[in-house]
């Protein structure tokens, strides 16, 4: 009131031709405070500023609790159980929220239910649900999708680090692949993601978020917002969370993102496989025989809110992304893909014509080089150009080894160069077999590779089988088992440098 009584003498004296510098001396108020209210064609309305309470996060768990007919908790059992999942408030707030849920619903009895069942592949529900993890040695905030299908109940879950528009677009889709196709329709909560407006008392509309329903058009499904407040509406998906919660969450840890989910999805396919206890049937069962075959087919690409970030591979086969470096399969070296970062945690790669390529996680921390050794297998050395290492590798892994590389420095300017072409013949055989080449190689004179080779395509056979011709050198072993195509040397006659 104040406000709208200084606006009123303030245009009253202005009307009157008093100058600012008088009105604002004559009203106690500064002369840019009378400049605004003269400039303010209407008077000020006054607004009540909207401080969210400790209790609002909560809420959706507070009207379950006490209007579902499985809970039915009091006040003081609700805010013990608030306590437990992170509400630092005291029990007054909940009292009040309470007395307003008690009062909106004051004219129909708590246990006045109707149960919907709907047909197979009419409808699937989708939530999640927060929880506090320890991953990889630390204590982190993470969100629980999951989906289920109404008809047969069969369930699917997966986890992320965040929950905002682009998670809950991917997470839906996820959970449509692993549970193999699409229902008719998608019964929902009301987060701004997917519902921008749901007025029960309003005969208007419900007006979905745009990128909802292009994603709902991308899958085929339609879009169902239940009513606010009201979580009966959506039961079947709210009533796992406390199951998946004990059964699941509590006294677990994991190695990473990636661990949880593998765990989770495996936590989820084993409770396919039990009797529900509404339905009394085993969802894998009543999916296998009723539901998949009413689900719509899952389009080919996925919806992607965003346009897929560009990234140059470095020649070394590394991609950097926000201060760090993740190596990649050394083939995409100095090309161009794209990516994304999904739920927070996970890099997904792809060509640039939007093909799929691998996934990686993201790291911790700023700087780091990640490096994994099979992405350079293509061109990996497979043995040494070190001409010490390749004495200690030939020496270390041949018995005949250092009797070898004493005959052949007699003859060679340069034995490590046969020693090194010998050691690449083990991708082909067992180093039992080629030390007893080499003992027969040593007795008869022939150490280059050239007639090493000579050796294993001609005599080969006849060596393993008369150990007689290397008496003295090594002993026999027995070799049954060892077949060896020779079919490799043909045609490689190299000539050995002198």
């Amino acid at each position: 009131m104040k406000n709208l009584q200084q606006w009123a003498a303030v245009q009253e004296l202005y009307k009157r031709k008093v100058s600012i510098l008088q009105i604002a001396k004559q009203l106690e108020m500064s002369r840019n405070t009378v400049k605004r209210l003269i400039k303010l064609k209407e008077e000020p309305k006054y607004t009540r500023s909207h401080y969210p309470s400790k209790v609002e996060p909560y809420m959706k768990k507070i009207i379950m609790w006490r209007v579902s007919p499985e809970y039915d908790f009091n006040g003081t059992r609700i805010y013990k159980e608030l306590k437990h999942i992170g509400y630092q408030g005291s029990i007054n707030p909940i009292y009040r929220a309470l007395k307003k849920i008690d009062e909106d619903r004051s004219d129909i009895s708590p246990e006045a239910t109707v149960r919907i069942e709907t047909p197979p592949g009419d409808q699937a529900q989708f939530d999640w649900s927060p929880y506090e993890l320890e991953i990889n040695g630390r204590v982190r905030s993470v969100y629980c999708f999951t989906m289920i299908l109404a008809a047969s109940r069969k369930k699917a879950i997966c986890f992320s680090l965040l929950c905002d528009a682009e998670a809950i677009y991917e997470a839906i889709q996820e959970l449509y692949t692993d549970l193999r196709g699409i229902t008719l329709e998608l019964l929902i909560d009301n987060p701004k993601a997917l519902v921008i407006e749901n007025n029960p008392k309003s005969e208007d509309e419900i007006k979905y978020n745009a990128h909802a329903l292009l994603l709902a058009a991308h899958l085929g499904t339609e879009l169902n917002a239940c009513n606010c407040y009201w979580p009966r509406t959506k039961g079947k998906i709210e009533k796992p969370y406390q199951y998946i919660e004990e059964q699941f969450i509590k006294g677990n840890t994991f190695q990473s993102m990636e661990d949880l989910n593998i765990r989770g999805k495996e936590f989820i396919r084993e409770w396919n496989k039990e009797v529900h206890t509404t339905t009394r049937r085993v969802p894998d069962e009543f999916f296998e025989n009723e539901e998949a075959k009413a689900l719509l087919s899952l389009p080919s690409i996925r919806f992607k809110m965003k346009p897929l970030e560009k990234r140059v591979i470095s020649n070394d086969s590394f991609i950097h992304i926000d201060t760090n470096k993740y190596s990649v399969p050394v083939k995409y070296a100095a090309k161009q893909l794209q990516y994304r970062i999904v739920y927070g945690f996970r890099i997904e790669l792809y060509t640039m014509e939007s093909e799929y390529i691998m996934s990686l996680e993201v790291q911790d921390g700023k700087h780091g080089i990640f490096k994994d050794a099979e992405h350079y297998e293509a061109i990996a050395v497979k043995t040494s150009k070190s001409i010490p290492q390749i004495k200690r590798d030939f020496s270390r892994t041949f018995k005949n080894g250092e009797a070898y590389l004493k005959a052949a420095a007699t003859v060679f300017q340069q034995p490590s160069h046969h020693a090194r072409k010998i050691l690449e013949l083990l991708d082909l055989y067992e180093p039992e077999v080629l030390d007893k080449i080499l003992a027969y190689a040593i007795a008869h004179d022939r150490l280059d590779i050239r007639s090493i080779k000579q050796l294993i395509r001609n005599d080969f056979f006849e060596i393993m089988a008369d150990t007689k011709k290397i008496t003295g050198i090594v002993k026999a072993t027995d070799i049954e088992g060892i077949t060896r195509s020779c079919d490799y040397y043909e045609g490689n006659q190299e000539v050995t440098p002198l």
